[in-house]
């Protein structure tokens, strides 16, 4: 079979990986807080090839997704567009000192763009695992989720915390990775037996490097400030009345940090516990605060979160950054056919990934 690096160079490539996409079970936008969250990995990969480039200190790309094939000179700031991900991974290997000599890539993914399932983790940590692969890099799985999450942060200049690139790094299908952004303490949690982790796009697509998610972490910043704290991690329950307090919107901002840290805790007690009833109210409530106190959420996803609750799921909620994207939503799996084709005639412009 022929290989994308072979369509695009008319040669084999040297080194390829592949990474997943991700859902978040809970534990939204804590995660640039130092907070608590709870993702999982989804059986949808980006695979990247790498192999010797041409041009010194040079990236010449080709997407199969895109149809698209580009070249950027190392050095050259960002450009605002799906090469932007790749050449970030370069330049913050080269910052960290290590020696990366022109290369040629290709990428193809069957994970779904603007769905919030974080496409664009994917592609840095497939980027990162072909070239460790290729150069043998010495760094760990955990250094190079850190490596992807600076290079979107520092060279793309989408202020992310680290979750997106951890799971895609170090989740494992079929499992929940709770993961504390502080101390970096993680472990597999096991999903529901019996259930679906069901994962819906609204069909509206989002775009996080527009302004609301920079907002948001603008706000977390200043709430964190008027509270004495270094980060709203560091505010609990009895924080609360102190929280309540401030002004708008910083109040509601802090207070969905707060009890979104506390719903994580919780959420990995019941499933440790397999109480799948406690687990789905958890995941309403953390929709609940997304819409109204974080506001992330816009029309569509509310409508089919509400669908999904209606015709028989046990939890549902917005899953990634917002503003558009998609809903997870937990479903027993001798309901699923029959639920799907329900929110399906509800909510026809939704998508089951």
């Amino acid at each position: 079979m022929t290989t994308a690096f072979e369509i695009a160079f008319g040669t084999g490539a040297a080194a390829s990986a592949r990474a997943p996409a991700r859902a978040n079970l809970l534990g939204e936008h804590t995660d640039y807080n130092e907070g608590y969250v709870l993702p999982t990995p989804l059986p949808f990969w980006t695979g990247v090839e790498v192999g010797p480039g041409l041009v010194a200190d040079t990236v010449e790309a080709y997407s199969v997704h895109f149809q698209d094939r580009c070249q950027r000179a190392y050095g050259v700031a960002k450009q605002g567009d799906w090469l932007d991900y790749v050449a970030g991974c370069i330049a913050i290997l080269r910052q960290r000192g290590y020696v990366v000599p022109a290369l040629r890539v290709a990428v193809e993914t069957n994970i779904p763009m603007g769905a919030g399932v974080s496409s664009s983790a994917a592609l840095e940590v497939a980027t990162l695992r072909a070239i460790r692969h290729f150069l043998d890099l010495p760094i760990d799985d955990t250094e190079l989720a850190l490596i992807g999450q600076a290079a979107e942060s520092g060279y793309v200049g989408m202020p992310c915390g680290i979750m997106d690139q951890m799971v895609s790094s170090l989740g494992t299908l079929g499992q929940a990775l709770f993961l504390d952004i502080r101390t970096r303490e993680r472990r597999n949690v096991p999903l529901p037996a019996g259930h679906r982790i069901a994962v819906v796009h609204s069909g509206v697509s989002h775009q996080l490097v527009d302004g609301g998610y920079k907002q948001r972490v603008e706000e977390c910043h200043a709430a964190a400030a008027a509270l004495g704290v270094p980060w709203l991690r560091d505010v609990g329950p009895a924080d609360l009345a102190r929280i309540n307090a401030l002004p708008e919107p910083l109040n509601r901002r802090a207070r969905h940090q707060m009890t979104e840290n506390q719903r994580v805790l919780q959420a990995v007690t019941a499933l440790e516990a397999h109480d799948v009833v406690r687990f789905g109210r958890l995941m309403c409530e953390s929709h609940a605060s997304q819409r109204d106190d974080y506001k992330v959420s816009v029309p569509a996803v509310d409508a089919l979160v509400e669908a999904a609750m209606r015709h028989g799921a046990l939890g549902a909620r917005l899953t990634g950054g917002g503003f558009g994207g998609s809903i997870v939503a937990l479903v027993a799996d001798d309901a699923y056919a029959r639920w799907e084709a329900a929110v399906r005639a509800e909510c026809p412009a939704c998508r089951p990934l």
